[in-house]
């Protein structure tokens, strides 16, 4: 029986709105082998880095699609708890990035309290017990079932477009598999969103630019607010939420170990479209990450080998400095093909680089 999503009681997203061209691939036909959808997805992994990943039709696909329902539900609860119930469980006296975590807005409730972003970082190896978990909000530990059984099946998700990858850019077998074992300690971690109506600000929705500093993220959305950067014209466009369908893209590691044979897009997000505007908005991710060991640099082999040497003096890091570094702001800039990408009146980026080449 297909699974059922919440998407029909919310307002239907704007279609006047310009969206971005993103092709949708069936994972049950990657599950399959099917070497068209398998040519889609890598061509949609080289151009925009960004595509919708079907899952109506998988055993797998749907039981995400069921365990991402529920975790929206479980979500709300948890943001609904009091602000200093929640903060005992905050960074950075939990740890610097995985633990709940808020962004004061400029807008106001009713009472003249500003308002604010909220998520919270729940890493893998907490969740599957390979590590010494860190102290957790009681409602997340008694559903840890449910984020254990997302989590591994995100995660055979990942493992399957990794292999498709992997064939494409002919390399040896299990070479980036090999690189994100879930065994494997890693920045591997659900993400937990939920941010309050607010109005669109130009300064904040810049400051918001980013790319993904892992390899590859599973985004459930539910609400607009989500926009892609064009590579071609640098316009900003919305993502509309699809059902049954998750939002991937790939991340700076892949860029890294491909040589910028694969893209790594731009975005960010903003208030939501239309008759969306007035709604929190909330979305669940996976991020899958290299494990904490590997350092990301070029791989060798393949299409690889064939793409352009490129000086950089970027210093080489292993994934977890790269993770620790951008996920507390020590490397503010946007990463690309070309490099670090200095946001606009950003000096940041000039003295972090300088500190992580010494």
């Amino acid at each position: 029986m297909t699974p059922s999503t919440s998407h029909h009681l919310l307002p239907s997203f704007d279609k006047d709105v310009e969206t971005a061209p993103l092709v949708s691939v069936s994972f049950a036909k990657l599950e399959s082998g099917d070497k068209a959808s398998s040519n889609a997805f890598f061509k949609a992994c080289k151009e925009l880095g960004f595509f919708y990943l079907d899952l109506f039709g998988s055993e797998l696909g749907e039981t995400i699609i069921a365990e991402a329902e529920r975790l929206n539900v479980l979500q709300k609860e948890f943001f609904k708890m009091p602000f200093d119930d929640k903060q005992k469980y905050g960074r950075p006296h939990l740890d610097p990035f995985y633990a709940y975590r808020y962004y004061g807005l400029l807008a106001k409730d009713e009472k003249g309290v500003p308002l604010r972003s909220e998520n919270y970082n729940l890493r893998k190896d907490d969740i599957l017990g390979q590590c010494e978990r860190l102290d957790c909000a009681p409602m997340i530990l008694d559903n840890n079932e449910l984020f254990k059984g997302y989590a591994l099946h995100c995660h055979a998700v990942v493992d399957c477009m990794l292999e498709h990858l992997n064939t494409h850019l002919e390399l040896p077998p299990g070479t980036l598999a090999n690189l994100h074992r879930v065994s494997e300690r890693s920045g591997d971690h659900v993400r937990l969103t939920q941010a309050p109506p607010s109005t669109f600000e130009a300064a904040h929705a810049q400051r918001a630019e980013h790319t993904d500093f892992g390899s590859i993220t599973v985004l459930f959305n539910w609400l607009g607010g989500l926009q892609v950067r064009l590579p071609t014209t640098e316009q900003w466009v919305y993502v509309r939420p699809v059902p049954g369908s998750c939002i991937i893209n790939l991340g700076d590691a892949m860029v890294k170990f491909t040589a910028g044979l694969l893209r790594s897009n731009v975005h960010r997000v903003v208030p939501p479209p239309g008759e969306q505007a007035g709604l929190v908005r909330n979305s669940l991710v996976f991020f899958s990450r290299p494990e904490d060991a590997v350092v990301l640099k070029r791989l060798q082999g393949g299409l690889i080998d064939a793409q352009p040497v490129a000086e950089s003096g970027d210093a080489e890091m292993t994934a977890h400095e790269w993770i620790m570094a951008k996920g507390t702001g020590q490397l503010p800039g946007i990463y690309t093909k070309k490099g670090f990408e200095l946001k606009k009146n950003d000096e940041r980026l000039k003295h972090a680089l300088v500190s992580f080449a010494v």
